[in-house]
């Protein structure tokens, strides 16, 4: 009988261990960003890599994503008479929640696994112990460019993906459904307000990015030396990151609404 307990008991302090690994980890990465030398050619390169290449997939899906808001939201507004509002429907879902949060979820998918996957390749390979041998801290050199160009794109990212929505939005509202263009934008400019609405959307992908970047390193720079490792480093990169992101949006959410 007392299995279950010891099992609980044996999991909430293994979850403390790591909280506090990875709060040690974070402290490491973030001596490294004030470290001289800089290392802006690695940083240049980690923007290519995770915002660039990051671009098609962001933008595809922030249209996909936005033409059915307007399908679904016209559909729905038709009905109580209120499809002057569509544009208001559509801004506010998107800049409040589900444009910092999809695009949270398609970079770690995209570009925070692959993050993790090159890192604990280089550990499985003992990239890194070469580099310990030269005197070269490999959160410097590695890490710490992988973590701030996350942190630097997904706010770009995030506001890509809004405006490709908002557009794929227009043209199924107007193009397709009949509304008029300049109902859709008055509704949508007078909804968004600055402080509230975009300044909360930045927030939360600063502080998504933040997250998925630290997650994505230190899972990497942590995994098993062998194939079964990296595979797992990056299997676990995904759902932590992506369920973090989920929570850490409720949380934000609730408080920005306490603490306008």
């Amino acid at each position: 009988m007392l299995a279950p307990v010891r099992s609980l008991g044996f999991g909430g302090v293994r979850l403390v261990a790591e909280l506090g690994r990875m709060a040690v980890f974070a402290g490491s990465v973030l001596r490294a960003l004030l470290r001289p030398p800089p290392r802006l050619g690695r940083l240049v390169q980690e923007i290519y890599d995770t915002g660039f290449l990051s671009l098609a997939i962001v933008g595809g899906s922030g249209a996909a994503v936005g033409a059915v808001l307007g399908l679904q939201g016209y559909n729905t507004l038709v009905r109580f008479g209120a499809e002057e509002s569509l544009g208001a429907v559509v801004g506010l879902s998107l800049i409040r929640e589900l444009g910092p949060v999809l695009t949270g979820l398609l970079v770690t998918g995209r570009a925070g696994s692959a993050m993790a996957a090159e890192i604990a390749s280089m550990l499985a390979t003992q990239q890194l112990d070469g580099l310990r041998m030269m005197s070269i801290d490999p959160v410097h050199l590695v890490v710490a460019p992988k973590a701030l160009a996350m942190f630097l794109v997904m706010p770009l990212l995030n506001a890509l993906f809004i405006v490709t929505a908002l557009g794929g939005g227009y043209a199924v509202g107007v193009s397709l459904l009949g509304l008029d263009g300049g109902t859709y934008f008055t509704s949508l400019e007078s909804s968004v307000d600055f402080e509230n609405d975009v300044a909360g959307s930045g927030i939360k992908s600063l502080a998504f990015g933040a997250l998925v970047g630290l997650v994505a390193t230190y899972r990497g720079y942590t995994a098993t030396p062998n194939a079964a490792g990296v595979s797992a480093a990056t299997t676990s990169t995904v759902v932590v990151a992506s369920v973090s992101i989920l929570i850490l949006d409720y949380f934000i959410t609730a408080l920005w609404d306490v603490y306008p």
